[in-house]
């Protein structure tokens, strides 16, 4: 049986997840308040946006090097105070109208998502090889819940004219409160590269995990599967409501479906990990990603689009985690390969959902989607990169 230490620091890391899955459905649900309240338009609004998009991406490309040099704990906790303070931030922001200061607590939210998605991931990868069972997914599905939750707590906020930052004040304190009971079981150490590469061959580790030709392919599912999740956080209520005629409450109910289903994949994805090969999960995710992706897509009944959502929920659920248990398992400097991979779903996060609103403008969102539809077919045939079963052969016991 696992240890008692091993427990609490599992059940640590499912907080964190569930605390940034939280904050993020929290601060998008009151986007359309905080934006009246700003008093921009919707393209100012979008330069908001992009300090949320600036510090993602910053702090995903850095995090790996800090990891290895100072171990998972400490950039955990810096990453988890991040989100904590840029929530209150925002909250201030709000209050306060005042623009810039929303988009630099969204650039500091997103420097701690960042950031913190390496850290909890190698920790996570490392406690599956402590333990041999799959947690990857499970740690992905707290993010889902939280997002679930959050996204609930934020439609009632909002249908009962709770103001934005009083609301966002209120998530942050909670969140304080997760950090503060969670971060002591987290193992100190985890994540330090051991023994670094001499000065002259210093130059050489970066690439070649650039040019490990397995590692890119398991990029390549990444970039698939972040790209089906990313295009229906940032497009699934409009795309129902201006692709299918629905109403925005039911647009926005179609959306939490979506949510729940990721969630629901996630926490079950540890049973079929155990079971079956990483890539044969990979590919049924894919296969059931592109059924719901082709119904939202080509079906004119809103009722049967609605209902492929659900597909398409469960098909992106597992890409982002299994790839990168599977990039920790691939090789030498685990940091290094779930940085990289981690890095390229992050780019499909950032890049690809304005991408298809340029698409969406053009040719409309339902056609739009078919460029996610491609990506996420070609994870199908790309998911023997993804390896065999999760699990090892003989756990650690007490």
């Amino acid at each position: 049986m696992i240890d008692r230490a091993i427990r609490r620091r599992r059940r640590a890391l499912f907080l964190f997840f569930f605390l940034n899955g939280m904050a993020m459905a929290s601060w998008v649900t009151r986007t359309p308040d905080i934006r009246d309240h700003l008093g921009v338009s919707t393209g100012q609004m979008g330069l908001v946006l992009f300090g949320l998009s600036v510090g993602s991406m910053a702090g995903i490309l850095f995090s790996g090097r800090f990891v290895s040099r100072f171990g998972t704990r400490p950039v955990t906790a810096l990453a988890t105070l991040l989100v904590v303070a840029s929530v209150a931030v925002v909250g201030v922001g709000s209050a306060l109208a005042s623009a810039p200061l929303v988009t630099a607590g969204l650039c500091v939210l997103g420097m701690g998502f960042g950031s913190g998605e390496v850290a909890i991931n190698v920790d996570g990868a490392d406690v599956e090889r402590i333990t041999g069972t799959a947690v990857l997914p499970t740690l992905h599905g707290y993010f889902s819940l939280g997002t679930v939750v959050g996204g609930l707590a934020g439609m009632a906020a909002t249908a009962v004219a709770f103001p934005a930052h009083w609301h966002l004040l209120a998530v942050a304190v909670v969140a304080a409160a997760i950090f503060a009971y969670a971060i002591g079981a987290v193992q100190a150490g985890t994540g330090i590269r051991t023994a670094p590469p001499a000065a002259d061959s210093a130059q050489q580790a970066r690439p070649q995990v650039w040019r490990d030709r397995g590692l890119l392919l398991i990029g390549a599912i990444v970039l698939a599967m972040a790209l089906a999740e990313g295009a229906a956080n940032d497009w699934l209520p409009l795309l129902m409501v201006d692709g299918h005629g629905l109403g925005a409450a039911a647009g926005s109910l179609v959306f939490v479906g979506f949510a729940a289903a990721m969630t629901l994949g996630r926490f079950g994805g540890t049973f079929f990990l155990n079971r079956y090969s990483r890539a044969a999960v990979v590919r049924a995710s894919a296969i059931s990603g592109a059924v719901g992706l082709s119904l939202v897509i080509f079906s004119d009944n809103a009722f049967v689009a609605a209902a492929a959502v659900l597909f398409w929920g469960l098909g992106a659920s597992l890409g982002f985690p299994v790839a990168l248990s599977a990039a920790g398992d691939s090789g030498p400097d685990e940091t290094a390969r779930v940085s990289l991979v981690a890095t390229i779903g992050y780019i499909a996060f950032l890049v690809g959902p304005p991408a298809l609103g340029f698409l969406g403008d053009h040719y409309g969102l339902r056609p739009a989607m078919v460029v996610v539809l491609a990506f996420v077919a070609m994870a199908v045939l790309v998911a023997p990169a993804a390896g065999t079963r999760a699990r090892t052969e003989v756990p650690v016991r007490a």
